[in-house]
């Protein structure tokens, strides 16, 4: 179970990671619509689990693998952002969140 205090680190690095998308890392996002849709930060706040959606489907590898090995600047650009409220800017491991293909999977299925 999370703490608040993890809850609200979440909350603020979901922001800030999707403000360093829209803003800083445009390049990495080629042309896709890149979504941060949940973040989990462990207790020990070193780790970030940052789950991106990316849209158009035929996209998600290109971006995504351009995404992880960028990964220091987009980590730089966010402890830019949130170094004055945090003392130790966590780690950041990218996942692709597939909630909407399975949904919409779910959803084709049923209307057949």
């Amino acid at each position: 179970m999370e703490s608040t205090r993890q809850k609200k680190i979440a909350r603020l690095l979901q922001k800030e990671i999707s403000d360093v998308f829209m803003k800083e890392a445009k390049e990495y996002t080629i042309g896709a619509l890149v979504t941060v849709s949940v973040v989990r930060v462990t207790p020990d706040l070193g780790l970030a689990k940052v789950y991106l959606s990316i849209f158009p489907g035929d996209k998600v590898e290109g971006v995504f693998n351009t995404i992880e090995e960028n990964n220091h600047h987009i980590r730089f650009a966010l402890g830019k952002r949130v170094g004055k409220q945090l003392r130790i800017i966590p780690e950041l491991k990218f996942y692709v969140d597939d909630t909407l293909d399975y949904v919409e999977n779910i959803d084709r299925l049923l209307n057949e």
